[in-house]
């Protein structure tokens, strides 16, 4: 509803802590109060309202316990300021001549994102102190979710990128780790009770060549979370406010599962004999319809549920091939009995039988729009990939949405101009800076009510060609400091020339991070290699 001001990046750093110089310029709803003194801030003495313990130590950790200073900054809990209601994410700061420096929020996550703003309120004096301008500031989300979507399956990154990940998406108030966990190619989270998931499914006999995607490497691969790995990473997400919300993919993209587990898959097809997968692309291997596979499936969630308290839970459902399911005897019994027509609304059978099994464990279902085939139950969230023709389809059917077209939101799409090198392969396609920004996340088509089911939008970092950290965040930005704004903001408060000003002040800002964004000449900030200083 308000416009995000690109991520305050010199507030925080990942090392320790430094201030920004006005890093970055007020946002539209601010108002300041001319030719009124500043507040220094750096020695302000805290007072936190009990209903913000989280948000207090975060502040003090940064602060310093100082019990008396200058100024004094108010942590106040409050649903509204005047007529701008804060909803669960909205905040107010008044700094007004005179007064404390107070910050309103209904929730510790609008205190916390208020507490990132004051930065871009502030400005380094020439005593070296921080002062924070006086004015008003009301701000608040225009959408719920506004998201990242990580793909381990192909390239597994590890506990150090993840982490790294977070606190980036979280200076641009991002607030949805959607984690891809398995894939043909890679099953990556352990599962106690089925150990060879881990074991066989997550590890591969090759990769493709980077620059030659049709040349095996001939090197093996593997890499997984522990469920204690997941543990400290959901952990950690939570003082970002950042939900993570776990993808286990099926029916398809399941070949690793498979592999590990054959009796999961459709066993009297000809030619059976799963692997995991050592190329690229859409594979033919899919779960079979049995009990025994929702038996397995249920034992998975029962695992895995606890770890992640979000409302959501991922079950992929795109791609599915039906090949196997056509040629198999006993996925025709399953049709025959449930009364399907075709293996589409078999898919649906699929996917109905995981509702029902998730809801039970306390989640809702996503998943890619492919899981309206044959139809879909009105509580079930589609995530849009394919066409904008999904989402009306939702639309009208009530069910919630979450957009992310491969036209605006496919971050493994080349970005512009590149180097003329290997390790910068990607897929076709060219989505820029600009057209990113120019995202406008509800349909034109929708009513007033439709536009209320669309949850917000989120950016897909697609693996087979993002191999380590550097490349993760040479293909993410400057393009994610783009989308968080969409995410966040009216389009009547955005200005691609404005934001153009911005975001050159915001890549010095990553800059100092060490973040490998890609510059406009599509070289990389900082360097390609795996571990950064190497």
């Amino acid at each position: 509803m308000r416009r995000l001001a690109l991520a305050p990046l010199l507030f925080l750093t990942l090392g320790g802590f430094a201030w920004a110089q006005n890093f970055l310029p007020k946002p539209s709803q601010w108002s300041p109060i001319m030719d009124a003194p500043a507040k220094p801030i750096f020695t302000a003495r805290l007072v936190a309202d009990p209903a913000f313990p989280q948000t207090e130590t975060f502040i003090r950790r940064r602060l310093g316990s100082v019990e008396s200073g200058p100024s004094t900054i108010r942590l106040i809990k409050a649903d509204k300021h005047g007529d701008f209601e804060f909803g669960p994410e909205g905040y107010a700061i008044i700094n007004e001549p005179g007064k404390d420096l107070i910050i309103k929020a209904a929730t510790e996550a609008g205190a916390f994102y208020a507490f990132y703003t004051l930065n871009d309120l502030s400005y380094q004096g020439s005593d070296s102190q921080l002062y924070a301008r006086p004015g008003l500031l009301l701000d608040r989300p225009r959408f719920a979710w506004r998201g990242v979507m990580l793909d381990e399956g192909r390239h597994f990154l590890g506990k150090t990128e993840v982490k790294r990940l977070l606190h980036l998406m979280s200076l641009y108030k991002l607030n949805v780790l959607h984690w891809h966990l398995t894939e043909d190619q890679g099953w990556r989270v352990e599962i106690k009770q089925y150990p060879k998931l881990t074991e066989v499914g997550s590890r591969r006999d090759a990769s493709p060549v980077m620059g030659d995607r049709k040349k095996s490497d001939g090197k093996p691969y593997v890499g997984f979370y522990t469920q204690e790995d997941l543990k400290e990473i959901v952990a950690l997400a939570a003082t970002y406010h950042i939900t993570v919300v776990p993808e286990i993919d099926m029916p398809g993209h399941s070949s690793a599962a498979i592999a590990a587990y054959p009796e999961l898959g459709n066993t009297d097809v000809p030619g059976f004999a799963p692997k995991v997968a050592t190329s690229w692309g859409v594979k033919t291997y899919t779960l079979a319809p049995k009990e025994e596979t929702f038996r397995f499936i249920d034992d998975v969630l029962a695992e895995l549920c606890p770890i992640f308290p979000g409302a959501y839970f991922h079950i992929g459902g795109d791609e599915a091939p039906k090949e196997q399911w056509k040629k198999s005897p006993f996925a025709q019994q399953v049709m025959a009995r449930e009364k399907l027509k075709d293996e589409h609304e078999l898919q649906a059978y699929f996917v109905g039988r995981l509702e029902k099994l998730l809801a039970a464990r306390g989640k809702k279902l996503i998943g890619w729009d492919e899981i309206q085939e044959g139809g879909l139950a009105k509580t079930a969230t589609m995530m849009v990939w394919r066409d904008w023709k999904w989402a009306q389809l939702a639309a009208e059917r009530g069910n919630p949405i979450v957009m992310s077209p491969t036209s605006h939101t496919y971050f493994d799409y080349g970005q512009g101009k590149r180097p003329d090198d290997p390790r910068f392969d990607m897929i076709g396609g060219n989505l820029t800076v600009e057209k990113v920004y120019a995202f406008e996340p509800i349909p034109p088509k929708f009513n007033p009510e439709q536009r209320k089911l669309v949850l917000g939008c989120q950016a897909q970092l697609w693996s087979e060609y993002i191999y380590n950290g550097a490349k993760l965040e040479y293909m993410a930005f400057p393009r994610l400091c783009a989308l968080a704004e969409v995410a966040w903001s009216d389009p009547k408060d955005r200005s691609w020339p404005e934001f153009q000003g911005r975001l050159a002040k915001n890549l010095e800002g990553l800059k100092g991070l060490k973040v490998n964004y890609c510059r406009p000449d599509g070289t990389p900030a900082v360097t390609d290699k795996v571990g950064r200083g190497e």
